[in-house]
C-alpha cells in the first residue's frame, strides 16, 4: 500500500515555518506549498526541487488552490492563495507574477477552494463567513454566513449534476467548521444559484485541554461514490464516518485510534490516508479494510494530500514535508 522505503523529503529552506497547504497542478508535474512564514513555493515533483517562491512580508499564508485545467490552457495557469489580514492573491505561475489581489474577508483566510470551472473561487475565513468571488476580475458576488461564530475547516468544490440531491446545479461543494458543521451546496454560479443540500452537525468530543483544542472539523466527497460523504474529527469519538447524500444517514463507521487532524482520499484506489497529532500516519484501506501506521515525521501530521494520480502521497508535520509512493494498487 504505501512504501516508507522511498519517502523522501522537499527540501524546505533552513529555518522554514509550518506549512499549511499543498496543491498540485493538473498534471502533476508541479506541486505548491504555503506557510506561515508568507511563502508560496512552487516545486518539480519529478525533482522534488524548488522553482519558484513568491513571499508576503508580516503575513501568514494559511490556504492554497491550483486552478483547474478545465478553466485554463495548461500554461496558462495560477494559484490562488489566502492570508492572515483577510487577502486573497492569484498568481500567475508561468509569468511568475501577482494576477491579482483582493479582500473578500476581514478576517484571516483559513480554506479555499475553485469551482470545477475555475471560474469561481469559494473562500472561508475564522470567523465563519465563506465568500464567493470570481477570480478574474477580484469581485465578490456571495457571502454566506451560516457557519458564522467558527472557523471555516474544509472548503471542496467537485462538477456534479445535482438533480440526485433534489437541487439543481452544476457544482456540488462542502464546507465545514470548527464547531463540528458540515454544509453540502449545489451551486450554478453562472445563474447566481446556491441552495442547501444538506447539514449535519456533531456532537464535540470530550477532550481535556485548553478550549478551542478540538480537532479540525473534515470532510470530502468520496471519489470512490459519489454518494458518500467521509467525515473525520468529528463527534465524541475518533472515527472516520461515511455519510450518505442519498439516504440522509450515517452509512459506517471506521473507528482510529485518536482523532484526526488532517485527511485525504486516494482519487484512485479506496485507500484514506489520516494523519494524527501523535506523528502518526495511518493508510487505511476501506476495500480490504487494512491497515498501516508510519513514524517518520517528529511532530503532529498536520497535513495529507494525496497527488492527483494517487501514486504519491504528500505528508508534513510542521515544516517538514514527506512524499511517499503508493504501491501495490
Amino acid at each position: 500500500m504505501l512504501c516508507p522505503s522511498v519517502a523522501v523529503g522537499l527540501r524546505q529552506p533552513s529555518g522554514s515555518s509550518q506549512v499549511n497547504e499543498v496543491a498540485f497542478s493538473p498534471d502533476e508535474s508541479h506541486c505548491a506549498t504555503c506557510s506561515d512564514d508568507g511563502s508560496v513555493r512552487v516545486w518539480c515533483v519529478a525533482s522534488m526541487e524548488l522553482l519558484i517562491q513568491f513571499q508576503v512580508l508580516n503575513q501568514s499564508c494559511l490556504c492554497l488552490a491550483w486552478s483547474p485545467l478545465s478553466c485554463r490552457r495548461l500554461e496558462e495557469q495560477y494559484v490562488a492563495a489566502g492570508y492572515s489580514d483577510g487577502a486573497l492573491r492569484i498568481f500567475s505561475i508561468p509569468r511568475t507574477a501577482v494576477e491579482l489581489k483582493m479582500y473578500p474577508h476581514a478576517a484571516a483566510l483559513t480554506a479555499l477552494a475553485f469551482s470545477a470551472d475555475g471560474q469561481t473561487i469559494v473562500s472561508g475565513d475564522k470567523d465563519g463567513l465563506v465568500a464567493v468571488s470570481h477570480p478574474c476580475t477580484g469581485m465578490t458576488f456571495r457571502v454566506l454566513s451560516d457557519h458564522r461564530g467558527a472557523p471555516i475547516c474544509t472548503l471542496q468544490s467537485t462538477r456534479k449534476e445535482c438533480g440526485d440531491f433534489g437541487a439543481e446545479g452544476t457544482d456540488l461543494w462542502l464546507a465545514t467548521s470548527g464547531d463540528q458543521r458540515v454544509s453540502v451546496w449545489a451551486s450554478d454560479w453562472l445563474r447566481d444559484h446556491c441552495e442547501l443540500v444538506d447539514w449535519l452537525s456533531f456532537p464535540a468530543p470530550g477532550l481535556t485541554g485548553a478550549p478551542g483544542c478540538l480537532p479540525p472539523s473534515l470532510a470530502a466527497f468520496c471519489p470512490w461514490d459519489p454518494a458518500l460523504l467521509v467525515c473525520a474529527g468529528l463527534g465524541v469519538h475518533p472515527e472516520v464516518v461515511f455519510y450518505n447524500l442519498h439516504q440522509k444517514q450515517v452509512v459506517e463507521k471506521i473507528p482510529l485510534p485518536f482523532f484526526a487532524v488532517s485527511m485525504s482520499l486516494s482519487p484512485g484506489a479506496h485507500l484514506m490516508a489520516i494523519g494524527f497529532s501523535e506523528r502518526v500516519v495511518r493508510l487505511l484501506d476501506r476495500a480490504s479494510g487494512a491497515v498501516q501506521d508510519f513514524a517518520g515525521h517528529d511532530d503532529s501530521v498536520q497535513l495529507c494530500r494525496f497527488a492527483p494520480s494517487a501514486q504519491l502521497l504528500f505528508t508534513a508535520a510542521y515544516s517538514e514535508i514527506l512524499v511517499w509512493e503508493v504501491t501495490g494498487h
